[in-house]
């Protein structure tokens, strides 16, 4: 089958004008991106998902073409779900396959946990759930460590440092990209995510992501808001995918998450990074494919 051309558009949604690429027809399979990526961290998989499915990848609020709005507090993961909602709809559908990485994945799992008649499937790739992440930032020295870059990006002069000499520190998240198997970023990736960031306010704006969180590594760790399980339990199949070689977030995120995820298959891949969707796009389409063909329980 020839693979579907990617649509580019525009929706009015929860008050943002959200940029998204579409393509095929059948039921909705919803991309979300994590930071500091945006729509593109998908193209290798859209394509494939479009021939029998309907696929959109959004950029989200504040994030390359999308809109930016005003302020930290519109930021928060409940208005980022609520622009996935509404997004749903404005494509004529009630119900998605929601698929989701780092910060999109934390919107991913409030989404689900929140909304679950909503939610047919759910695809979480390197993004850990909320109450094992606020669990390793307060009882977790090596998950602590691991997430300073946090305390970074919430300071007022993160945008600045992150833009000096052509993107150098921001550009220096990818270093863990193809370092241990897979794909490599080429020059050509490397300059379509320098665009994306260079957007009018687009760095700023992808920040407050962090800014608006509750969860980082706070001094004294104490300060981490501890979560209950029954606030954020999952009740749709969920299948997450670990690039175990990830070292902003460690494999203990996924110890005990079956208390929140009853229905839970976790596949990992040993050699895939933070990056994995990038470094093994093909292994990443299987073991998607094989999930959301496989019957509900």
């Amino acid at each position: 089958m020839a693979r579907p051309d990617l649509d580019h558009r525009y929706a009015e949604v929860n008050g943002v004008r959200l940029h998204y690429v579409e393509a095929g027809t059948g039921p909705l399979m919803l991309f979300v991106h994590g930071f500091p990526q945006f729509w593109y961290a998908w193209h290798r998989l859209l394509p494939d998902f479009a021939r029998d499915h309907h696929v959109c990848a959004p950029d989200m609020r504040g994030v390359n073409l999308s809109g930016k709005p005003e302020g930290v507090k519109a930021y928060h993961v409940t208005q980022q779900t609520d622009d996935l909602r509404a997004l749903m709809r404005h494509l004529g559908h009630d119900k998605c396959i929601l698929v989701g990485h780092d910060w999109g994945g934390a919107c991913a799992w409030h989404f689900a946990s929140q909304h679950p008649r909503e939610i047919e499937k759910l695809i979480i790739i390197n993004a850990p759930h909320p109450v094992m992440f606020a669990r390793e930032l307060r009882n977790n020295p090596q998950q602590r460590k691991a997430s300073d870059y946090m305390a970074l990006f919430r300071l007022d002069k993160a945008e600045r440092v992150l833009a000096e000499n052509d993107y150098k520190r921001l550009s220096y998240f990818f270093r863990e990209w193809g370092s241990v198997g897979g794909s490599k970023p080429d020059a050509a990736t490397l300059a379509k995510y320098k665009e994306a960031w260079a957007q009018p306010g687009a760095l700023a704006a992808s920040l407050n992501y962090y800014r608006a969180s509750p969860l980082y590594p706070a001094t004294p760790p104490e300060q981490v808001p501890e979560l209950r399980p029954q606030d954020f339990t999952v009740r749709v199949p969920t299948l997450v995918i670990w690039g175990e070689s990830d070292t902003a977030l460690l494999p203990a995120l996924l110890d005990g998450i079956e208390q929140c995820v009853p229905d839970l298959r976790i596949e990992r891949i040993a050699k895939g990074s933070h990056w994995v969707v990038h470094e093994f796009p093909e292994r990443v389409i299987e073991l998607v494919r094989g999930f959301v063909s496989s019957r509900v329980a």
